[in-house]
């Protein structure tokens, strides 16, 4: 019998779901760490769920006894009166102490490709400082890069989508030649679960098998969904501005001026061979007709904490 313990951050979220089902698919004991016990699921209590006690980081380390291997997918995306980059780092480091305490033998941490501590973008300063603490920790590790997560939770490609559908036009900051390489959801969980199962310390551009510039991803989905909405260049200063604007309208936040900055420094895109195999043109193929039909809010996901993600 498989006795190895488990342990995925946000197992009723996005990308930390799609390990876990993997893991389970694998006959492994798996839990999860959360700050959505209530969220519905689909595991029907095959996964215990612990808060993550960040202000009670024994508490932390408790839930964490008996567990092998932590697959690590906590973070936020953008600062906000509810959570700020610096807690999910500050929090992140806790729950690394915790994992060495507690006797975790090996991390397997989501991080985003080029990070750099003295990026002037907090994002990835953060993410390149939690690297470090990683591998300084003395646990064995495996770090993983994506740049885009597509699947059926996702929201960058479905909201894209959605404006190309509801907008009369539909704004590309700058020239659009900044690049991404997005990673399909179920090739992520792939690699991490296989990425648990060994000892070597490694990081890996967890990367898919297309590249686009942002204008042609655009003018791919456009393609797909059969929108005409004209797609036009705009000042970055512009975007950022109706990006609020209808962040406003929808209660989100849209995009943030940091988000804007990073695409255009190339900074989603990296020289790596693909990690991933299943192509985003393809995947969106077969979701046309529900791509875009309705938007997604990260806000709202943070706020209701029962709700299932739903699938565009």
């Amino acid at each position: 019998m498989n006795t190895k313990i488990h342990a995925v951050t946000g197992a009723f979220g996005y990308s930390g779901k799609y390990i876990a089902r993997r893991l389970l698919a694998q006959g492994q004991t798996v839990i999860t760490l959360t700050n959505s016990a209530q969220r519905a699921n689909e595991f029907g209590g095959k996964i215990a769920a612990y808060p993550y006690h960040f202000d009670d980081p024994a508490a932390l380390t408790r839930a964490l006894e008996g567990v092998s291997v932590l697959y690590n997918t906590y973070w936020v995306r953008f600062n906000h009166r509810l959570f700020t980059h610096a807690d999910a780092v500050e929090n992140t480091l806790i729950l690394f102490r915790a994992a060495r305490q507690a006797g975790v033998q090996r991390i397997v941490h989501v991080s985003i490709t080029n990070p750099k501590l003295d990026s002037p973008l907090e994002y990835f300063a953060g993410k390149a400082r939690l690297e470090q603490a990683l591998m300084a920790s003395g646990m064995s590790y495996a770090i993983l890069r994506p740049t885009v997560i597509f699947g059926q939770e996702d929201i960058l490609i479905n909201n894209i989508a959605w404006g190309l559908r509801h907008l009369p036009v539909f704004g590309v900051f700058g020239d659009g030649q900044y690049r991404l390489q997005p990673i399909y959801v179920e090739d992520l969980a792939t690699l991490a679960v296989q990425q648990g199962a060994r000892q070597d310390n490694v990081i890996l551009d967890a990367i898919g098998p297309e590249t686009f510039s942002y204008k042609e991803l655009t003018q791919a989905i456009a393609k797909t969904i059969q929108a005409r909405t004209p797609i036009l260049n705009t000042p970055p200063w512009f975007g950022f501005l109706a990006g609020q604007v209808i962040g406003a309208l929808v209660g989100d936040v849209l995009i943030t001026q940091d988000e804007i900055k990073g695409l255009m420094a190339d900074l989603l895109y990296t020289a790596s061979p693909p990690a991933g195999t299943t192509r985003l043109t393809d995947w969106m193929q077969q979701h046309a007709d529900t791509l875009g039909k309705k938007y997604t809010s990260e806000l709202a996901r943070r706020k209701d904490r029962g709700t299932s993600y739903r699938s565009n």
